[in-house]
């Protein structure tokens, strides 16, 4: 197999990973810390839908995707006549994928971290004139770093591993969609294991080395 027909699927996970990880952390901040302290009829409803894809079948979220960005749909369409083109099957289709099955996870880390810090301190910060910008800049993300960093690096370990969601709305295209996950499931249903092996090694090595980060981060 050629050197770059190998390095592909490992450069396009790396690249969905680490794009759909930044805009897990994003959103997962945004709505970790608004579930954090909000006390209104029905946040119950809401968590459920966030952790939702956490327990879902992956080829469930891939199929409720395909029905959202399809062609048929709305969304679909507008993106289709902005960019001249469908998302279904590109690598931005992809990212839409991991981004859904990992968000769960990052939020539900970074929410209890949000939780975890002592609201007395920041009532004591607003008290001598602190704004709610200052309070969770210099109070609220400090405390909350730890979870937050392992929320991070949990989003970016699930989407690195997404496999069901990203065949069913980006498919398993060569040099183009084909990401680490899919490239083993094709090596090895037709019968090339030691380039499977290869893809795992690398699995687990980029794995092995995010956890290894995050635990000497999160001890320190």
């Amino acid at each position: 197999m050629e050197w770059q027909a190998f390095i592909a699927p490992i450069r396009l996970s790396l690249q969905i990973s680490l794009t759909a990880s930044v805009i897990v952390f994003l959103l997962g901040l945004a709505a970790a810390k608004w579930m954090a302290r909000a006390r209104y009829p029905g946040k119950s409803i809401i968590e459920t839908l966030l952790l939702l894809p956490l327990v879902l079948p992956p080829t469930v979220v891939g199929f409720l995707l395909l029905l959202l960005m399809g062609r048929r749909s709305w969304i679909g369409q507008v993106y289709e006549w902005l960019f001249h083109g469908p998302i279904i099957f590109t690598w931005g289709a992809g990212i839409v994928a991991a981004v859904v099955v990992s968000f769960p996870l990052a939020y539900r880390t970074m929410r209890v971290g949000f939780e975890s810090v002592d609201s007395e301190l920041e009532d004591s910060a607003r008290s001598i004139g602190a704004s709610e910008w200052q309070v969770f800049r210099f109070v609220t993300l400090p405390l909350a770093a730890r979870a937050l960093t392992a929320g991070y690096i949990l989003g970016f370990a699930r989407a690195l591993g997404e496999f069901g969601a990203t065949l069913m709305v980006a498919g398993n295209i060569p040099g183009q969609t084909q990401t680490i996950p899919t490239a083993i499931y094709i090596a090895v249903d037709s019968g090339e294991m030691t380039l499977a092996w290869l893809w795992v090694a690398v699995m687990i090595a980029i794995s092995f080395f995010m956890l290894m980060v995050a635990n000497r981060y999160t001890k320190s």
